[in-house]
């Protein structure tokens, strides 16, 4: 691909072209128009709800509305093996016990399911109130959390057993979107549709600290820093906020509130472990990459064909997943993306306090002070042209 010509989005990847590939059993597919190269992972039949790297980036592990999960083999794209027939509805979230060397997957039929690797088979199913939204395994292997729309409730169940350790009825007071462990096993983050943030500690088995959060919209997934200092949350507002957790404040200097980033509904965040990167899903098709220390949006990543669900970023960060509507997972190799010449001039304007936009009008890339009007979409060119047209809003999905 010409890096050059004048209609590249300079933070963006092109969409998908119809090309040419060769199919292999492995349904891999490698689209060479892309800057950044980009495998497929084709074999679900309904939405991929989330997407996971296991065993040190080898494997991904996805699950999905069509009721099974998978195991592929992050080399060449083959199954490795197929989790199927023990949910009756769609599994909303899946997540990975290595120690133990099983898979939890929680679905809508209001269970958990814990599966053995090894077998496939299901080793216990824990039967719990309403539909389950997400699920969540503690660094440790030992507990299992999960969230539901039934009373606002949050779960905490025995990893070996299934046995619910503890309920918590009205948790929020609106449907829990999603749950997280802390990397330290000592707290469960909780976010929901009534735009608050709890934590919930294990040893003293309360909630410790609750965050009315500046979101206008529903809290939809939450991710925390490899220190569990800091929590992401993103949000059908299209935006992603940085929480201090000690504090629980919104942290002005780190990563105040990541907006204009998305024009749909941010539906997942993930940090890379060193926390130098963060990546978000969003309802807009695209996955975006943002770098902390600058707090800018480095790359956005477009191709698939319907809402992003879900991402992930390999141990190694060479590699994001991301997952969606459009039954696919996508594999991202944002390894040398530092050298995309796009990407270079972006950095260089960041560190001259400029921003680089692309204009709404011409497709030119062109640079603005961050201190400008944060609502010029057009290069100084097409302004001249017409210097009194106001242009719509970006459409909301």
């Amino acid at each position: 691909m010409d890096l050059s010509r004048e209609n590249i989005d300079p933070l963006a990847l092109d969409d998908d072209k119809e090309i040419e590939t060769v199919q292999t059993a492995s349904v891999w597919e490698h689209e060479a128009l892309s800057q950044i190269p980009i495998k497929v992972l084709r074999g679900h039949t309904d939405v991929v709800s989330s997407c996971h790297f296991c065993y040190g980036d080898t494997r991904i592990l996805t699950s999905s509305h069509d009721k099974t999960v998978i195991f592929w083999d992050a080399e060449k794209g083959a199954q490795v093996q197929l989790f199927e027939g023990g949910h009756k509805s769609a599994i909303t979230g899946c997540s990975f016990i290595p120690e133990k060397n099983r898979v939890i997957t929680a679905s809508w039929d209001k269970t958990l399911n814990a599966w053995d690797v090894e077998t496939g088979k299901i080793l216990w199913t824990s039967a719990l109130g309403g539909l389950l939204t997400s699920c969540s395994v503690s660094a440790d292997g030992k507990f299992v959390a999960s969230s539901s729309d039934s009373e606002n409730a949050l779960y905490v169940s025995c990893a070996d057993t299934g046995e619910r350790l503890f309920y918590m009825k009205d948790h929020h007071k609106s449907t829990v979107t999603s749950c997280r462990f802390d990397p330290q096993s000592e707290h469960v983050a909780s976010v929901s549709a009534d735009k608050t943030i709890k934590l919930w500690d294990l040893c003293s088995h309360r909630t410790t600290l609750t965050i009315n959060s500046t979101h206008t919209n529903v809290i939809s997934n939450c991710c925390f820093t490899s220190n569990g200092r800091h929590i992401c949350t993103a949000s059908w507002d299209r935006t992603l906020q940085l929480w201090d957790i000690k504090e629980g404040r919104l942290c002005l200097r780190v990563g105040m509130e990541i907006s204009k980033g998305h024009t749909g509904s941010v539906s997942s965040c993930a940090f890379s472990n060193d926390d130098s990167f963060l990546v978000s899903g969003a309802y807009d098709k695209t996955v975006a990459v943002w770098d902390m220390k600058s707090q800018c949006r480095t790359l956005v990543l477009k191709g698939h064909l319907d809402w992003v669900t879900d991402v992930d970023v390999s141990a190694d960060k060479n590699w994001v997943a991301s997952s969606s509507k459009d039954s696919t997972v996508r594999l991202w190799n944002v390894e040398n993306s530092e050298q995309i010449p796009a990407v270079i001039e972006t950095r260089r304007a960041q560190r001259m306090g400029f921003q680089i936009l692309k204009c709404e009008e011409c497709g030119k890339p062109f640079s603005i002070s961050r201190t400008d009007d944060s609502d010029i979409i057009k290069c100084v060119f097409c302004r001249l042209k017409a210097p009194n047209r106001s242009l719509p809003a970006p459409p909301c999905l």
